[in-house]
C-alpha cells in the first residue's frame, strides 16, 4: 500500500512513484556514468567526440503533451510531466525517444521557494493575433527621467513553502530517488533583454546613437541591480553549486572537476565557484564596437565575479569573438545557426568550447535526411580541431512527428562518432 502524501491523491501518489522508479532505473544504467565523464573532460576541454545535446522546448507540446499525463491534480501532473520528460530522453525501446547524451541523474530536487521582485516598471506587450506568434513592445520608458521610477529587485524566501516542498517530496520519493534541496543554481544575465522590454527594441537602436548617455545609465542601473542580486543571494545562502548536470548558458551542461575554485567551503558557495552566463540577442545586428560599448563592458564586470563563464546565445558573434574572448575565464561560447562555422572554428582553435547551434529547420517540411547528414557533417568537418558540442534547440514545432527528433539525434551521434 502506498503511503499517504500532503497534498496529492493516492492515485497519483502511485502513478509518481512508479514513474520514480523507472527514473531511478534509467539513472543506473552504465551509459550515464560514462556521459557523465564525458561530459566533465569536454567542460575541461579534453576533446572525445563532438557533444550532443537535443531541446525540444516549444515542440514539447506535441512530444508530450498534456493528454498524455495521468495524474489528475495540477501539482501532480507538474511532477508527472517532469518524470516523463526525463523518461523520453532514457527510453530505447520507442521510435520516439531522444537518445542524445543527456544524463539522467538519480534525484529529485526541490527548489526553493524563492522570488525577485522585479524592477519598478513592469513591460507591456502587443499580444499577437497567432496562439504562437511573437508580441511587440509597447515601451514604459519614454524619456530620460524615467529611469527615475526603476528600483533594485529585492530577494525573498518563503520558508514554510520550502519546508512543504521538501517533506511533500521525502514523502513521495524517499526510498526510491534521493531528494536534494537546491537554491540558485543557473546564474545568466540579461541585461539588455530586461531594458528592450521597458524601452522599445527599435528604441534603443536609435538611443544609440540620439541618447547614448541615457542608455548608457540604464546599463549601470542594471549592472548594478545584479550585483546587488547576486549578493543577496550570496548573504541569504541560496547560491548552489551547479558543477553537475545543470543547463548552463543557452545549451550545455556543468558538469566539471574545475569547480569549485580553491577554498571552497562546504555549504557557503561563492560566486567563483558556479558556472554563469551573459547574452545580448538584441544587438545582433549592431556593430563589434558598439556592441562592446554599449552591453559587453556591463556584462563583462558581471561575469568577472564567476568561476567559468558562457556568452551569447541566438546572435551571430562571428565579427565580436576577440571582443567576447576577452570575458575573464570565458569557456563556452554560442555559435549560432547565422554565424559562419569556418571562421569562428579558426577563432576558437581548442581552447574553447564551440557551443555550436545548427538549424532547427530540418524538423519541419519533409524532413531530408541527406540534406540533414550534409549539413552537419560540414560542420563537423570545419571544427575537427575544435571542442564542439551540437545543440538543438529554438524547436517549436516538429509538425506532429516526433519521431523526427529521435533521427535527427540518432543522425546526429553517428555524425558524432567518426569524429571522435
Amino acid at each position: 500500500m502506498e503511503r499517504r502524501v500532503e497534498g496529492l491523491a493516492p492515485g497519483d501518489v502511485t502513478i509518481l512513484r512508479e514513474l520514480a522508479r523507472r527514473v531511478a532505473a534509467m539513472a543506473h544504467e552504465p551509459i550515464m556514468a560514462e556521459r557523465r565523464e564525458m561530459w566533465t573532460r569536454h567542460n575541461m576541454l579534453q576533446r572525445q567526440r563532438p557533444m550532443v545535446l537535443v531541446f525540444p522546448e516549444g515542440s514539447w507540446r506535441e512530444l508530450l503533451p498534456e493528454s498524455a499525463l495521468q495524474c489528475e491534480g495540477e501539482e501532480a501532473r507538474r511532477m508527472e510531466w517532469e518524470l516523463r520528460h526525463r523518461i523520453y530522453y532514457g527510453a530505447s525501446s520507442s521510435r520516439e525517444h531522444i537518445p542524445d547524451d543527456t544524463v539522467i541523474e538519480a534525484e529529485w530536487l526541490v527548489h526553493r521557494a524563492v522570488s525577485v521582485s522585479g524592477w519598478g516598471l513592469e513591460p507591456e506587450h502587443e499580444p499577437s493575433a497567432q496562439e504562437t506568434g511573437a508580441w511587440g513592445f509597447r515601451p514604459v520608458i519614454h524619456e530620460e527621467r524615467d529611469l527615475d521610477k526603476l528600483t533594485f529587485p529585492r530577494v525573498h524566501v518563503d520558508a514554510p513553502e520550502t519546508a512543504r516542498r521538501l517533506a511533500q517530496a521525502h514523502a513521495l520519493f524517499d526510498g526510491i530517488l534521493p531528494v536534494r534541496l537546491v537554491g540558485v543554481q543557473h546564474v545568466s544575465f540579461h541585461l539588455m533583454s530586461i531594458y528592450c522590454q521597458l524601452r522599445g527594441l527599435e528604441q534603443v537602436m536609435w538611443d544609440m546613437y540620439d541618447q547614448p548617455a541615457m542608455l548608457h545609465r540604464a546599463m549601470r542601473i542594471l549592472e548594478e541591480g545584479h550585483h546587488r542580486l547576486v549578493d543577496q543571494y550570496i548573504a541569504l545562502g541560496l547560491l548552489e553549486l551547479n558543477n553537475d548536470g545543470t543547463y548552463h548558458s543557452s545549451g550545455g551542461v556543468g558538469y566539471t572537476r574545475e569547480l569549485p575554485a580553491p577554498g571552497y567551503r562546504p555549504g557557503r558557495v561563492r560566486p567563483i565557484d558556479m558556472w554563469s552566463s551573459a547574452e545580448a540577442q538584441e544587438m545582433a545586428e549592431v556593430s563589434p564596437p558598439m556592441h562592446r560599448e554599449f552591453i559587453l563592458e556591463y556584462e563583462k564586470r558581471l561575469l568577472a565575479r564567476f568561476g567559468l563563464n558562457g556568452y551569447g546565445c541566438c546572435e551571430n558573434l562571428c565579427d565580436k569573438l576577440d571582443d567576447v574572448l576577452t570575458i575573464p575565464r570565458i569557456r563556452r561560447i554560442s555559435i549560432s545557426p547565422f554565424a559562419p562555422v569556418a571562421p569562428c572554428a579558426e577563432r576558437l582553435g581548442a581552447d574553447y568550447i564551440y557551443s555550436w547551434k545548427p538549424h532547427p529547420a530540418f524538423l519541419v517540411g519533409g524532413f531530408d535526411e541527406d540534406a540533414l547528414r550534409r549539413y552537419l557533417r560540414e560542420a563537423l568537418e570545419a571544427t575537427r580541431g575544435c571542442v564542439i558540442e551540437m545543440i538543438l534547440k529554438d524547436t517549436h514545432t516538429c509538425e506532429g512527428h516526433p519521431e523526427r527528433f529521435t533521427r535527427w539525434t540518432e543522425i546526429a551521434q553517428e555524425l558524432a562518432a567518426e569524429y571522435a
